[in-house]
């Protein structure tokens, strides 16, 4: 056997006993982690605005410090990205994960000494997990694809910043180096499908074993792979063995994955953010990713049908139940304090606490992993008919998964027109001009040709109305969300439309 195989399997045992070690007691955990973050941030702008120093436990800490979205902490973001130290956690920050914005345009996640290196660990415990309960470890000796942002970092009153894939690029360790695609030059380039192009070049005679990424821009890889061998990816890669991913359920894509593969491969998901990295699936054999309790990051959790109400109760790790939807909040050693990053999640299991993303606590649009939001698909509109001059009845966006044989995917816009504008053309483009504009993951998609623009659907008069009538939701402070996930809404807007 290799001895990058034995060194694997040994660091992988050393590893998952210490898992376990504080998998086993998580309150502790927990209550060691809460009171290093509030020792560590006592005398900054934030801990002393919110007198840390008299804070002894979480009940404490759910008093003084309210639940903030980045909107609500943005006023001290903005003094660390100005320059100013000590203002959220000790000291300035190494990098600035940029990421899409809501109300304000890009934000700006701080990544400090004390929390990058939990970004780096997670996902390499993940595959240590699977080596140690599958004792499998040849893998280490193929080639690993990462697909993932460009590396290029920029700079800001003396602070990196980028992608948060592109940060973590910088630091794959040196054994890895020789084993790792793409190369850095192929990385950095900014076009995707110049870039997708580049990586099949790279890889489509080598010895691919583990393959990583958002699920639709691999699909894209496989697709362009494909094209050009001729062959099934594990045909290809006959040793391809691991794909690992994160950011978008992969239900919707696995039977269109095992096509594409011609054979069923292990998967291991991830739950990362710029915020942090959450949890990982720790076992092919029992459900959910195992909760990350001794990373530097302080849960509290609020159920969902409560989050919404005047002091909604905070619960710690040891108050939660399995099944029931919480919005997790969290406090990090990069300086996010009672943060709420709109993420819902379950518990599946609480020995050891594992989860399950169940959703965001607001209507959004993620199925290719582009965030849009109420706010975003509202300003697009507000644009469109100020710009075009025409009135409507209500909208709704979905996404279109299934689109006709050789189309790419797109969003569907249910548009009740009050009089249908001459130019829709030209009123799709301009909307999907704005979507562009104020999302960066969405104008991602859409120049790597992995959505096509938008497209929009007119509906009836009284569409809508007859919709929420047929939902027991007519009059009174109902109102049709104005994007889903799914094409729940869509689907039972157009059988409507069919029938009348």
């Amino acid at each position: 056997m290799p001895i990058k195989s034995i060194a694997a399997k040994i660091l992988a045992r050393r590893e998952v006993r210490r898992i376990h070690k504080w998998s086993e007691a998580p309150e502790k955990t927990q209550e060691r982690v809460f009171k290093q973050l509030i020792k560590n941030a006592k005398d900054t702008v934030f801990g002393k605005d919110h007198y840390f120093h008299t804070i002894t436990s979480p009940k404490q800490f759910a008093a003084q410090v309210p639940i903030r979205d980045y909107e609500a902490l943005k006023s001290y973001v903005d003094r660390v990205v100005q320059g100013e130290e000590n203002v959220l956690w000790p000291g300035k920050p190494l990098y600035f994960a940029k990421t899409s914005g809501t109300t304000s345009g890009a934000k700006y996640i701080p990544l400090t000494k004390a929390s990058l290196p939990f970004h780096l660990k997670a996902a390499r415990n993940a595959i240590l997990c699977y080596i140690e309960e599958t004792g499998k470890s040849d893998f280490v000796n193929g080639k690993m694809i990462f697909l993932q942002g460009s590396p290029r970092l920029e700079k800001k009153n003396g602070v990196k910043f980028g992608r948060l894939s592109g940060i973590v690029a910088h630091y794959v360790p040196k054994y890895l180096q020789m084993n790792r695609l793409p190369s850095m030059k192929t990385n950095c380039i900014e076009d995707w499908e110049t870039k997708v192009d580049a990586i099949v070049a790279e890889t489509i005679n080598e010895n691919m074993t583990v393959i990583s990424g958002i699920p639709s821009w691999v699909q894209m890889y496989f697709e362009r792979l494909q094209a050009k061998s001729g062959k099934k990816i594990g045909d290809l890669f006959k040793n391809f063995e691991l794909f690992i991913y994160g950011g978008v359920n992969y239900e919707p894509y696995r039977a269109k994955f095992e096509a594409l593969i011609g054979r069923k491969v292990p998967s291991i998901e991830l739950f990362p953010a710029s915020e942090g990295f959450f949890a990982y699936q720790d076992s092919q054999k029992k459900d959910g990713m195992l909760l990350l309790l001794n990373s530097g990051i302080f849960y509290e959790f609020v159920e969902e049908k409560r989050f919404f109400e005047d002091n909604a109760p905070r619960l710690t790790i040891g108050e939660v139940k399995t099944g029931v939807n919480y919005v997790m909040i969290i406090s990090t050693n990069a300086g996010l304090w009672a943060y709420n990053l709109g993420d819902t999640i379950q518990f599946i299991a609480t020995k050891p606490y594992r989860i399950m993303v169940s959703g965001r606590i607001a209507h959004y649009i993620s199925a290719f992993g582009e965030h849009v939001i109420g706010k975003e698909v509202e300003q697009a509109m507000k644009e469109a008919i100020e710009d075009f001059q025409f009135s409507i009845s209500e909208f709704t966006v979905a996404p279109q998964t299934a689109p006709n044989k050789g189309d790419l995917p797109y969003h569907e816009w249910l548009i009740e027109f009050e009089k249908v504008p001459m130019n829709l053309q030209q009123v799709a483009e301009a909307l999907d001009a704005s979507m562009q504009r104020q999302n960066s993951y969405y104008f991602d998609l859409i120049k790597g040709k992995v959505l096509q623009p938008l497209k929009i659907r007119v509906l009836g008069k009284d569409s809508f109305n007859s919709y929420m009538k047929s939902q027991g939701k007519l009059g009174g402070q109902n109102k049709t969300p104005r994007l889903a996930n799914d094409r729940e809404i869509a689907d039972e807007l157009i059988n409507l439309q069919a029938l009348n």
